[in-house]
């Protein structure tokens, strides 16, 4: 979903070469050398002066053969926030502490995880992932509540549209409890860098991909399943402000039988070139049609998009072509819930320059009101440049709910703490 590079920028610890493990609740294989020889590398100081790793290790791992039930690190650690400007906090990669890792052979089923130090992995250049593009990932944010219990917004739902995605690219995949457990124990390991109330989420980013050794064009012969995450602000620098979005007509994101309804790594490569030539002219993203007739509308770059017209508010059908957004689906559901009309079709691009509002929606963006659409040099404005009343329902609806500042009707909010 964002541009921000996966391995870009990472910083291995020196001489580290030993795992905490988790998540909770999960059996999971401590790697050599024995457990009372592991030593882990030095914590930032701020971490360091409340570290309880020893006697976390010591006390709290279950010794069975070589494989220890273990909560997560941070768990036994009193939370003290990373020293950075939560106040500035923008949209982009900022390496943390613990990433979560997890192995799969061909044919198999994955089972036994780690946490691990944050860095670098090692890939063969004849990796899947780097050869032929056979990888998946996902986006979901934690929360920081005022009472410090930490929230999940519907982590089972990444889970299963993982599943989906790993089916249609030929890899195994995590269950959904292995997915939300080792999500779970991610954030927990890195709960100092969830940004204070109202600064902004922890970002999560699970990894699936092809990391086996292939030549030939074929599956990989084994599998990884990774999760890193990153303090965030907003997506776009406007933040609750309108953006302005211009119409592709040439370039196309997906096309029918092909791989736009998962959310595979290519696609979002392919957009690149479409999105740098807005931005250059000022947009701050673009608007793809479908690419048979030409006059229906897709998706942004990196997020769907709904247009409304009085209490009738219409998104474009999920037919193979569109990622079926989990924020998307969340957003139908409480304007369903708040009395609006819902249509899930087609949308031309006529519909779209004649409605009273658009807004967009994603994981990074959650609700993004537009401000105008440009179509082959017709710019046509809404909400009079500022943000449409529908658009702002519903964004204070859906955070207020995922913040934990309202009552979750929906049952959706997964609490850590």
């Amino acid at each position: 979903m964002e541009s921000a590079a996966v391995f870009a920028g990472l910083h291995p610890t020196p001489g580290h070469h030993n795992h905490l493990l988790g998540p909770s609740r999960t059996a999971i294989k401590l790697l050599p050398p024995s457990i009372d020889k592991i030593n882990f590398s030095p914590l930032p100081l701020k971490f360091q002066k409340q570290s309880h790793f020893t006697s976390y290790i010591g006390n709290s791992a279950i010794n069975s053969g070589n494989s220890f039930r273990v909560t997560s690190p941070a768990s036994d650690v009193a939370s003290e926030l990373a020293d950075i400007d939560w106040d500035n906090l923008g949209f982009g990669f900022m390496p943390t502490d613990y990433m979560y890792s997890m192995k799969c052979s061909q044919g198999e089923n994955f089972s036994k995880g780690e946490l691990q130090r944050f860095g670098n992995i090692e890939l063969s250049p004849s990796a899947g992932i780097l050869n032929y593009g056979q990888g998946l990932f996902e986006g979901l944010k934690a929360y920081r509540k005022h009472d410090g219990n930490i929230l999940l917004f519907r982590p089972e739902e990444n889970a299963t549209r993982l599943k989906m995605g790993a089916e249609r690219m030929c890899m195994p995949s995590p269950s959904v409890e292995q997915f939300v457990e080792a999500v779970k124990a991610t954030v927990l390991a890195n709960e100092r860098w969830i940004p204070p109330p109202g600064k902004g989420s922890l970002y999560i980013r699970p990894l699936l991909m092809g990391s086996g050794a292939v030549l030939g064009l074929a599956p990989a012969p084994e599998y990884t399943f990774l999760i890193y995450v990153s303090p965030v602000g907003n997506y776009f620098k406007e933040g609750l402000a309108p953006i302005n979005l211009v119409v592709e007509t040439e370039m196309h994101r997906a096309t029918p039988g092909g791989t736009g309804g998962v959310k595979t790594i290519g696609n979002y490569a392919a957009v690149l070139k479409a999105q740098s030539a807005a931005k250059a002219k000022g947009y701050s993203d673009v608007l793809y049609l479908d690419c048979v007739q030409k006059k229906y509308l897709e998706e942004v770059s990196s997020c769907n998009v709904f247009i409304v017209k009085g209490n009738l508010i219409v998104t474009p059908a999920i037919k193979g072509t569109i990622l079926p957004g989990i924020t998307r689906k969340s957003i139908i559901d409480v304007a369903i819930s708040q009395g609006f009309e819902v249509e899930e079709r087609q949308v031309s691009v006529d519909e779209l320059l004649d409605a009273d509002e658009v807004f967009c929606t994603g994981t990074a963006v959650v609700v993004s009101p537009v401000g105008s659409i440009t179509h082959q040099g017709r710019r046509v404005t809404y909400g009079n440049d500022g943000v449409g009343l529908v658009s702002q329902q519903l964004y204070s609806a859906l955070t207020s709910l995922q913040m934990g500042l309202s009552e979750d009707k929906m049952g959706w909010i997964v609490e850590l703490k």
